[in-house]
């Protein structure tokens, strides 16, 4: 049974600017009530600006991180962020079959904010094969989602198609996010064999938006630690990423962070 803390294990990637990967997923699931651990799978080096260098950790030690945990600390969810080769797919994938079932949370982190690759392309047949038949929850963007299907996601029903696609891959529900499809306002989906939800509201227009895709998966993530439904634990998650940055601090001269310490600052008023 889960505990009422809720203890998240994240496999992804540092960010040195402190917006996005292990960083975002650690302030987002401690700011929702749980516990992060983390296995680091590679760091960059990044800021605003972009990502400048990207400097993978050796498999045996990405693997010797998670194991640590588990074995001690233990794991009510798991979410995977940044990757980055077809080896860490697979160690990861081999590592989500051991032991007790962990749901696991599935951001399948491919570019950067400023446009980086973080997944090698040959990688990206690795995760639609070893990672979206094992999510629990799979989070794609609208680029990720058509990297991972083939299929073109231009508009609400292409990615509701791009969804379904997803789906009988084998993910266990999808949360297609809309961000990237154009319109005053943005749609997400959240789709599972039984049907689906949608969260929509208003686009905010701003230049600090890097990180809300992680944000967004070690968000729901929390939720589904803490023995949230699932359409609840992502509910809770939509409204924290978007009070995340509406309240952004405005760092940066370009793709700048969210505040992930908002409910703090919002208890103090």
């Amino acid at each position: 049974m889960p505990t009422p803390l809720g203890r998240v294990l994240i496999i992804a990637g540092s960010d040195s600017g402190g917006g996005a990967g292990i960083q975002a997923d650690i302030k987002t699931v401690t700011m929702l009530g749980g516990f992060a651990a983390t296995a680091i799978t590679a760091v960059t080096v990044q800021n605003t600006l972009g990502v400048t260098g990207v400097h993978p950790i050796p498999l045996d030690v990405v693997e010797a991180q998670v194991r640590a945990v588990l074995d001690d600390i233990g794991a009510d969810a798991i979410k995977t962020g940044m990757l980055g080769t077809v080896e860490t797919v697979e160690r990861v994938a081999r590592l989500l079959d051991e032991g007790a079932p962990i749901p696991a949370v599935v951001d399948p982190v491919m570019i950067a904010k400023g446009g980086a690759p973080l997944l090698a392309a040959e990688a990206v047949e690795a995760v639609r094969r070893l990672l979206v038949p094992r999510a629990a929850l799979l989070t794609p963007n609208a680029p990720e989602a058509e990297a991972l299907t083939g299929l073109p996601v231009g508009d609400h029903d292409q990615a509701r198609r791009a969804g379904e696609a997803l789906l009988a891959l084998g993910a266990k529900a999808v949360l297609m996010k809309g961000g990237h499809i154009p319109g005053e306002r943005v749609v997400d989906l959240l789709m599972t064999p039984d049907g689906e939800t949608v969260f929509e509201g208003e686009r905010i227009d701003t230049r600090h938006t890097h990180g809300t895709g992680c944000t967004l998966a070690s968000a729901c993530a929390a939720g589904l630690a803490q023995g949230m439904p699932l359409a609840a634990a992502v509910a809770r998650a939509w409204d924290y990423v978007h009070q995340a940055m509406l309240n952004a601090p405005g760092l940066g001269a370009g793709h700048g962070p969210l505040d992930h310490g908002w409910p703090l600052r919002e208890s103090r008023r």
